[in-house]
């Protein structure tokens, strides 16, 4: 997939709002909805940066739509690597619905 579509899935998926992301990242959400509206609109490498950060995945993920090796998850256990593998199996929607919830009962909404 290219940026954009990367990038809108990865919002989506986060539970973010884009206000909330422009919060975290400082870019402007007119700035964030170019990135995601087209294509040829790629980001500063500060900024991609920034929205990976926010956004919990990385740069290569972005730009490139590969996920990351599954060795990345090594250090934390075999318990949330098995949980992470179940939530990244279920349809997006569900994906959402999940992190949404995991994120009410830590306290980040």
């Amino acid at each position: 997939m290219a940026f954009n579509e990367n990038l809108k899935e990865t919002i989506a998926c986060s539970g973010l709002q884009q206000k909330e992301l422009e919060d975290k990242t400082k870019i402007p959400i007119r700035t964030i909805q170019k990135y995601i509206q087209t294509n040829s609109s790629k980001p500063p490498v500060e900024n991609a940066v920034k929205l990976a950060q926010a956004l919990g995945v990385t740069v290569e993920y972005l730009v490139t739509g590969k996920e990351r090796p599954e060795n990345s998850y090594a250090s934390l256990g075999p318990e949330l690597q098995q949980l992470i593998r179940s939530i990244k199996s279920l349809p997006k929607d569900k994906q959402r619905k999940v992190i949404k919830i995991a994120m009410e009962l830590v306290g980040l909404v």
